[in-house]
């Protein structure tokens, strides 16, 4: 069988293998997977830069599923490419304790890069790792060798693009000039509800482009040439983040495409058999991938993995050529932490502050004796005291700095400091007024269920904000956090709890939030 047979045929094993999970669990989302296999399978095998064998490598592409419910799209893939999943872990789809749950889990899969399924949460938390990827890049970067240079690439549906996460994040991004962000977005007009013009009648493309994007649209989303095209256009522009519309049908190939109960039902075992007819697929047993296709995806499988091989060439030239950078960046992903608790001079505070002045010290000594600490504030870093001094600011050319401004977006911003934290080498924090944790809330909780060590700094909970009004005075919220399960949060009360608070927080696999007032 000819190289594009194959890929076509691989383009269909991802759409059978979908609804063939879905009915065997009588649960889930076959539709989005039948309509948007093209893009993902010519994504993997041809543009991202990824090893199976190694997920965790650290200048990979990534590939977040923000449209999570289509979970069984990427089961596919993942099993498809080579990375440890088995056709017994695509049966035990959405069962208990399987690695493969309805929603991509990122402690259960290899391969999945964050937990998805709050929608638009995926397009923020990339641009979390689009930012940390160029600030990486541009401190350990030299001519002749590019060690952090990978792009970060989102599957979204219109649900994402009706949430408004996404509106603050693209924004955002379009304001970095994050060229190193490609979102894809499934332009299927259907919602659970129906048509998408019900609810959702903006033309995105303008909007994305108002917010400083490349815009490009594929016309017919099983076009893979065309697709392909689109790919190498968005990555060809590298000052702007990209947005490729692509227009698709929900349950492609299936009897019943373009209803929108495809969305969230299985398609029935005879419509299952109709599709894999329609499909030209050549088992109508469930489960049954021919064996030339696999053997097909083992190749594929050891051709990606030279990628890696040929950056670890590079990274021990490049440790002999600049070895003081190159042991910056290995402290950067290691994670260590240097002996603070001796450390006379991080413990030292004069007089009574306000902790979130006192908080506003301790993040400056972590800045002299971390290298990787990264954060920002929701335009409150006066209030918050959350700049670092003189570490720089992230900005559209230079991401070298170390304060971010992310601007009045607080759901955006807690979202995109899970981002810098998944991406590795980075530790996050962020920071607004504790009343505000209502905007961020959902990224925080999603941030808990992640384990990841992001750093909430929020100010401003004491009855002296009772100035502002209810508004501003924050009562429900403490509860809030501590009924969160895994996320920690502390009280300090003086400055060496504000030092041992952030301590604790560094010592965590799990995000802490610091809840600080605004006066002594």
């Amino acid at each position: 069988m000819s190289k594009s047979n194959l890929d076509q045929l691989a383009v269909s094993a991802v759409r059978v293998l979908a609804i063939e999970g879905v009915q065997k669990a009588k649960s889930g989302h076959p539709g989005l997977p039948l309509g948007s296999a093209p893009m993902a399978f010519e994504l993997w095998s041809k543009h991202m830069k990824h090893n199976p064998a190694d997920p965790g490598w650290i200048n990979r592409d990534r590939f977040v599923l923000s449209a999570g419910h289509a979970s069984m799209l990427l089961y596919s893939l993942l099993y498809l490419f080579g990375y440890g999943l088995t056709l017994d872990d695509l049966k035990s789809f959405r069962q208990w304790e399987s690695r493969t749950p309805g929603h991509p889990e990122r402690h259960d899969t290899p391969g999945v890069e964050m937990t998805t399924g709050p929608l638009g949460q995926g397009v923020a938390t990339a641009v979390g790792m689009a930012m940390a990827e160029a600030h990486l890049a541009a401190r350990f970067n030299r001519d002749g060798y590019p060690v952090i240079d990978h792009y970060t690439y989102v599957l979204a549906g219109d649900g994402c693009m009706m949430e408004g996460i996404s509106s603050e994040a693209a924004s955002l991004a379009g304001t970095l000039g994050l060229g190193k962000l490609i979102v894809f977005y499934d332009d299927n007009e259907i919602s659970i509800e129906g048509d998408t013009d019900c609810a959702f009648r903006e033309n995105v493309g303008l909007r994305h482009e108002a917010y400083g994007w490349q815009v490009l649209k594929v016309a017919d989303g099983n076009d893979r040439a065309a697709i392909s095209a689109a790919i190498e256009a968005a990555k060809a522009d590298t000052s702007r983040p990209s947005l490729i519309i692509v227009q698709t049908q929900i349950a492609f190939g299936s009897p019943l495409v373009g209803l929108a109960k495809t969305h969230g039902e299985p398609l029935g075992e005879e419509n299952v058999a109709k599709t894999k007819t329609n499909l030209g697929w050549p088992s109508a047993e469930a489960f049954d991938v021919p064996d030339e296709l696999l053997n097909y995806m083992s190749g594929l499988k050891a051709d990606l993995g030279q990628s890696q091989a040929a950056w670890n060439a590079m990274l021990a030239q490049y440790k002999v050529a600049y070895p003081e950078l190159a042991a910056e960046m290995d402290a950067c992903f290691s994670q260590e932490l240097p002996d603070l608790e001796n450390d006379d001079a991080f413990w030292a505070f004069e007089g009574s502050q306000a902790t979130r002045a006192t908080s506003g010290v301790v993040l400056n000594r972590l800045a002299d004796r971390l290298p990787n600490l990264i954060g920002g504030s929701a335009d409150l870093a006066p209030s918050t005291k959350t700049e670092l001094s003189k570490k720089g600011w992230m900005c559209a050319g230079d991401y070298s700095g170390k304060n971010i401004h992310f601007g009045v977006r607080e759901f955006a911003m807690a979202a995109a400091a899970n981002g810098l934290a998944l991406h590795g080498g980075l530790r996050a924090y962020c920071a607004t007024f504790f009343v505000f944790t209502d905007y961020a809330k959902a990224a925080m909780r999603l941030s808990a269920i992640m384990k990841l060590p992001v750093m909430y700094v929020m100010t401003h909970d004491s009855i002296g904000v009772g100035e502002d009004g209810p508004t501003h005075e924050p009562i429900e919220h403490l509860a809030a956090l501590r009924a969160t399960p895994g996320m920690t949060v502390y009280r300090p009360a003086d400055g060496k709890e504000t030092a041992a608070g952030y301590l604790l927080a560094l010592k965590r696999q799990g995000p802490t939030c610091l809840v600080l007032s605004r006066q002594n």
